[in-house]
């Protein structure tokens, strides 16, 4: 996990003349709805009850190591700084004490990011999602496909992509999650 990097600009903060700031100033003030920037296109986050089932089953298994962890889980912002890119996870789980006072995280500061495929968005999360999170060094980066009936757990990120990847799986294969996790992921119900 790292402080921010130099040049990081609060995107808080908002100043006319800065497009990226005002752009994700302009995408958090968007009532009513959840909106990621996905290469520069704002796209609203609607999920289904499957795709919502999968991910709190994730979730459910995830709540017992936060306490031993001091951490949280959830879906907040997660800012990709110096892009056009401000993006919603499924989940994502991070040190209590930056959950508590960040509006928005980087992904080097998370120690676990889930996406759920959908079927309108599986290719941004199989590709896009998955190289920006690595770039961005994100450690773990955990795929539900559900179109696929798949899992793949990311991990060692570079600007080039994630140099290990443990999957695809099919679902009802467990998911070794690596210390600080030490747990299985149960796949056998996300799909």
């Amino acid at each position: 996990m790292s402080v921010q990097p130099e040049g990081y600009r609060d995107p808080h903060a908002y100043e006319a003349s800065d497009p990226e700031t005002a752009l994700k100033y302009a995408i958090q003030h968007i009532r009513g709805d959840r909106t990621e920037i996905i290469e520069g296109v704002i796209e609203p986050v609607s999920p289904s009850w499957g795709h919502e089932l999968a991910a709190n089953r994730i979730r459910r298994q995830l709540e017992p190591v936060l306490g031993r962890l001091n951490c949280e889980i959830g879906a907040g912002n997660v800012d990709l700084p110096g892009t056009n890119n401000w993006y919603i996870p499924d989940l994502a789980v991070v040190p209590y004490e930056l959950a508590k006072n960040a509006g928005a995280l980087l992904p080097d500061q998370t120690l676990l990011i889930v996406e759920v495929t959908s079927d309108s968005n599986a290719d941004t999360d199989r590709v896009v999602k998955r190289r920006r999170y690595a770039e961005f060094r994100a450690p773990l980066y955990l795929l539900v496909d559900r179109q696929e009936r798949s899992c793949s757990l990311f991990s060692h990120p570079g600007e080039l992509g994630y140099s290990r990847v443990d999957g695809p799986h099919p679902f009802g294969t467990p998911i070794e999650l690596p210390e600080p996790f030490g747990i299985a992921i149960d796949t056998k119900d996300l799909g």
